[in-house]
């Protein structure tokens, strides 16, 4: 428990520390108006893939690349395509992901409040409904010697994979800061949030829980309580409820601690489009098996290309859905 309590204090500190929690922030990112979101989430990314690997060869976490997440449909990939396209586009709609809401709702950002309320009726929706389908659904067995990473795709060392990852990493991340700007809600370099977030929080999600940091869980644990109360069940568990709520006692705690941190620059999102956004949103991460942090921080950390779908998909539709759909 005080585990989850620190942890999560962390990742909404250094979500208010970057400013990538802004709604403006990731709207404008998805609009290509602003390239704040893409740096900070690569260089969390890239500095989150290099403490895992140092934790891994020195057998303080031992972590497996992200299975895929099978619809039944057309490709083992199928759960994370979909989903990371309903990911994506409730991101573009609500200005929010299933972990920056948290950090909204602890600044007082009206929409974070809807996009919240949303989430939590898309994680009813999704335990009620979505999951016992995707259950249903009849899938082919996974193959033997199924290649979930980059490096066993490619039949590549782990250590090859990751250095030519680094390397595609560090030539986006010096392209967008010599040819893009960022807004004034960058109070810090948005590469020194994304590390704080990628780096940091990940160091002491391993080395307080031995794990590796995702949020999105909170709103299927949401839904979870819901159905068990509705049914007169007993309690589920509520770890990831729990660091969901430090989450935002770490937002606030940053803010008072540096006011310019909460220096909100207001991007208008309608109640309806928040609340819209953040329930399709949850339903798309969960049916991915994971969100922005989980997957994109942490799955695409270890290399998984189930992880790399989600996110591909979640940020090409969201640009796709802000400057045609919405």
């Amino acid at each position: 428990m005080a585990s989850s309590i620190i942890t999560g204090a962390a990742f909404g500190a250094s979500l208010v520390a970057s400013g990538v929690y802004q709604p403006s922030v990731i709207i404008s990112q998805l609009k290509l108006d602003n390239w704040h979101m893409i740096q900070a989430f690569l260089s969390a990314t890239a500095s989150s893939a290099i403490l895992v690997t140092i934790a891994s060869k020195l057998g303080y976490i031992s972590v497996k690349p992200r299975s895929y997440s099978p619809l039944g449909w057309f490709a083992r990939f199928d759960g994370n395509l979909i989903g990371g396209i309903l990911l994506g586009h409730g991101l573009a709609l609500s200005g929010a992901c299933p972990g920056t809401v948290f950090a909204q709702v602890a600044m007082g950002i009206k929409s974070g409040y809807y996009a919240l309320a949303g989430g939590a009726v898309g994680g009813i929706i999704y335990t009620g409904l979505v999951k016992p389908y995707v259950a249903s659904c009849p899938k082919p067995p996974a193959p033997k010697d199924e290649k979930l990473s980059m490096d066993s795709s490619l039949g590549i060392s782990r250590t090859a994979a990751l250095a030519g990852f680094e390397l595609a990493l560090a030539a986006v991340l010096g392209s967008t800061v010599a040819l893009t700007t960022v807004g004034p809600e960058a109070k810090i370099s948005p590469i020194l949030g994304g590390i704080l977030i990628g780096g940091a929080t990940q160091g002491i999600s391993i080395l307080t829980r031995s794990s590796l940091i995702g949020i999105s869980t909170a709103f299927e644990e949401v839904g979870e309580w819901f159905w068990a109360a509705l049914n007169c069940q007993s309690t589920p568990k509520a770890t990831a409820i729990l660091f969901a709520a430090a989450t935002m006692v770490g937002a606030k705690a940053a803010a008072l601690a540096v006011p310019a941190f909460g220096e909100v620059i207001y991007t208008p999102v309608t109640p309806w489009n928040a609340a819209l956004g953040g329930a399709v949103m949850v339903v798309g991460a969960r049916m991915a098996g994971g969100c922005t942090s989980g997957h994109g921080v942490s799955g695409i950390s270890l290399l998984s290309i189930s992880s790399m779908v989600t996110i591909g998909a979640a940020v090409g539709w969201g640009i796709f859905a802000s400057k045609f759909l919405l």
